[in-house]
């Protein structure tokens, strides 16, 4: 292949952003002062130190909660959203017992979602898992006649970490709320990269993290809708009571600043990233198109986020082409998944055929992606293959 590309781009080529972002710039600049000057603890009440540290955590419970269209007693810090995962749906299975034991979440969800629906069905709740169809589409109606009088919770992930899917959280959430169950929302995805604002919602609880935006890793929150939803949830760790009792521990000050300026960065230049991401990724797609007419977008009929391209050439395996282009940093599958089967079960649970799960690759541009770093991506996709 023509390598002139390589004089102006830096190896590897990373488009691999819904694992992880790398920290902005001024966010690390922010976050400078809490590893020296400003240490204090911020559950220290009694001088300056602690003054100093409780206000920069407060400043970023704000910038937080404004960017999801919330206020700052609705956002609980927590070390990541797979923690804030753990403690809306396991706190509010225990909180509701008397209520019932039925769980309702999708086929599609987060391995932090799963999991904990798996460790829930160990311990006498009971879980159903929705399906979707082809294109990774949730059918509201499929959800409403799911539910029942002991349905407790429902989990609906806000937009799929695999292929970029969309979901309608606000229609799902009142249809839940009319039932009289609680509805919570795996937000890691979206938050940051399209438009959300959950207080207009009946969302009850959705969680975020600052890696998947730009932020340091270590910190994510829960967003809980309202002080009786505080209340009643259970916690899962205790302590010193720190955050209104529901995550005890010393505050992680340096990471919860750097959440706090990754959020007002994303909050101002949010539109315009994702306009460009979208053109990015549209553009990746329609040369990959033109390249193999076979290709298939997984869920690529769907709405979408703007930076995701989950694709498959058919009759190529995806490890074996990740490995041949080696300069290029793509995902076969979650990168959260740990010790995991890299088997899709995302796709799987969509009815793919096993050659196009084997092959599928996810791209994810970012807010630091150019236009030659596609069309190098492209070309060394043409050439692998």
């Amino acid at each position: 292949m023509n390598d002139a590309p390589l004089a102006s781009l830096t190896l590897p080529v990373y488009l691999d952003y819904c694992a992880t972002t790398p920290v902005d710039p001024r966010v690390r600049e922010k976050m400078m002062p809490y590893f020296g000057t400003v240490f204090g603890n911020a559950s220290s009440r009694d001088h300056s130190c602690g003054w100093d540290a409780r206000e920069a955590v407060e400043e970023a419970r704000s910038a937080v909660a404004e960017l999801i269209g919330a206020s700052a007693p609705q956002i609980v810090f927590t070390s990541g959203a797979t923690e804030s995962v753990n403690l809306a749906i396991k706190g509010m299975a225990a909180a509701g017992r008397k209520r019932g034991n039925h769980i309702i979440t999708t086929a599609v969800e987060h391995h932090a979602v799963l999991e904990v629906c798996r460790y829930l069905e160990t311990v006498g709740c009971d879980v159903t898992y929705l399906p979707v169809d082809s294109c990774g589409k949730l059918d509201l109606e499929v959800l409403r006649q799911a539910l029942r009088p002991e349905t407790v919770l429902v989990a609906v992930m806000h937009a799929n970490n695999e292929t970029g899917v969309i979901f309608p959280v606000g229609e799902a959430a009142s249809i839940v709320r009319e039932h009289g169950a609680l509805f919570f929302t795996d937000a890691t995805q979206s938050v940051g990269k399209i438009p959300v604002s959950f207080t207009d919602t009946n969302i009850g609880f959705a969680a975020l993290s600052a890696h998947k935006l730009y932020g340091p890793k270590g910190a994510g929150a829960l967003y809980i809708r309202s002080e009786s939803l505080r209340k009643s949830i259970v916690p899962l760790i205790h302590g010193g009571g720190q955050e209104t009792g529901l995550r005890s521990g010393t505050l992680n000050v340096p990471a919860i600043v750097g959440f706090g300026e990754a959020c007002r960065i994303a909050k101002n230049e949010l539109e315009e990233d994702a306009k460009r991401c979208r053109v990015l990724r549209d553009h990746l797609e329609k040369e990959l198109h033109r390249c193999f007419s076979s290709l298939k977008i997984n869920g690529g009929e769907s709405l979408r986020l703007p930076q995701v391209c989950n694709c498959s050439i058919p009759g190529i395996s995806a490890r074996d082409l990740i490995r041949k282009m080696g300069t290029i940093a793509v995902a076969t599958a979650s990168a959260c998944s740990g010790g995991l089967s890299g088997t899709s079960h995302v796709l799987k649970a969509m009815g793919c055929d096993q050659s196009v799960i084997d092959g599928a690759i996810r791209l994810c541009a970012g807010k630091y992606t150019r236009r030659e770093e596609i069309d190098y991506t492209i070309e060394r996709i043409r050439n692998s293959v």
